[in-house]
């Protein structure tokens, strides 16, 4: 955009944005994507933030950081359920954000605020402060069109645009909330290609001892290579988790458990050949974009609809239809990995890969949306 390059040289003030992102990993991410890419079109970045799960200003040092309270304690992240810390969330910070919005407004102009769709409250404190709102909906465009009518929100004078994936758009950007192992990269390089099954059910996902139980049997019965990331709080009321006895020495040679991994270079390694994933958007979307089918295990809010498109329209992956059973598991391991019904897996995932990638080049659709967005953002 050569007219936010020109406003620089001239030195009239650089459009500032006001990014709220939710504070849970799937929607920091692209929210975090997208301010990096509209930071490169010239726009001035003030991050607002809750304590929970606050993201590291080291890893994004051209923007401004202003963190907000939000009331809750560690016993709520351990115990609460993520729909009521939603709730908790949405009626404890409008106070304080609508006090750290006052106060960037006491030293300059706005341009806008873009915060993600679930913060509701945000609405109120736009309409309050006279400030336009952009609100980013981090799944599936398809996810939006079951919760809400496009043509009844243009409409009422609000615009549609995706503008992703972002993950590829702005693939440098470091948001982990969580410590990252990478150790699991050494390992991978050992591997044959296209061998292991990477396994990771997101930030906020939690199972029963019991499951835990199929899941592990059910891998170590596929004969199958496999990186698992068991992150703390992946079991109900348990801080550790503890494996089935026998489960170790079974998978010893082949097997690596990690708290937690960086996804995107896992997906991109040669060596991963399937990804059993719980479907949330982000990591839905980044194993296409790296062609990796699926083991489809989803949990809630959009997952469900997601994995369906995986396994049932796209053809990309198999869903595991009735939960965790070592026996189904074992079985779609194999289907995924090993036979025939893979291969042709394989090759429409590969295929949807580049359809993803031609909407981020120059004239795709995505590429195209993004610069519109931009536009919008000016014109306000």
């Amino acid at each position: 955009m050569e007219v936010l390059r020109d406003m620089q040289i001239q030195g009239t003030k650089v459009p500032h944005l006001v990014i709220l992102p939710l504070p849970f990993q799937g929607h920091i991410n692209p929210m975090l994507q997208l301010a990096t890419l509209l930071q490169s079109k010239g726009f001035s970045i003030t991050l607002i933030h809750t304590h929970f799960n606050s993201p590291n200003p080291s890893n994004y040092p051209n923007f401004n950081f202003e963190p907000i309270p939000d009331g809750l304690s560690d016993s709520q992240l351990w115990t609460e359920d993520p729909v009521k810390i939603l709730y908790f969330l949405n009626d404890t910070c409008q106070a304080p954000f609508h006090d750290r919005l006052s106060r960037l407004l006491s030293d300059g102009p706005v341009t806008c605020i873009i915060t993600d769709e679930i913060f509701y409250f945000t609405k109120a404190v736009a309409d309050q402060l006279k400030l336009p709102r952009i609100l980013l909906n981090t799944g599936s465009a398809t996810y939006a069109t079951t919760t809400a009518s496009l043509k009844l929100l243009q409409q009422n004078g609000l615009l549609s645009i995706t503008v992703g994936p972002l993950c590829k758009f702005s693939p440098g950007s470091s948001n982990s909330l969580l410590t990252q192992d990478y150790s699991c990269m050494a390992w991978l390089d050992k591997q044959a290609p296209q061998t292991v099954i990477y396994v990771s059910f997101g930030s906020t996902a939690s199972f029963d001892k019991r499951n835990v139980v199929e899941i592990a049997w059910g891998l170590a019965n596929s004969d199958q290579p496999f990186l698992w990331v068991i992150r703390r709080g992946s079991i109900h009321g348990h801080d550790q988790v503890e494996l089935p006895e026998g489960f170790e020495e079974k998978t010893r040679e082949r097997g690596q458990i990690v708290n937690w991994a960086p996804q995107q270079k896992v997906l991109a390694h040669p060596s991963v050949g399937g990804f059993w994933t719980h479907n949330g958007w982000n990591s839905t979307l980044e194993s296409i974009c790296e062609g990796v089918p699926m083991i489809c295990s989803p949990y809630l809010w959009d997952q469900n609809l997601n994995a369906r498109y995986v396994s049932h329209v796209w053809r990309v992956g198999i869903q595991l239809e009735n939960g965790f059973d070592r026996s189904e598991i074992e079985w779609a391991i194999r289907r995924l990995m090993v036979e025939i019904e893979g291969k042709d897996i394989r090759e429409r995932v590969r295929d949807l890969k580049e359809n993803a990638m031609h909407c981020i080049e120059k004239g795709g659709s995505s590429y195209e949306s993004l610069d519109g967005l931009v536009d919008i953002i000016m014109s306000l």
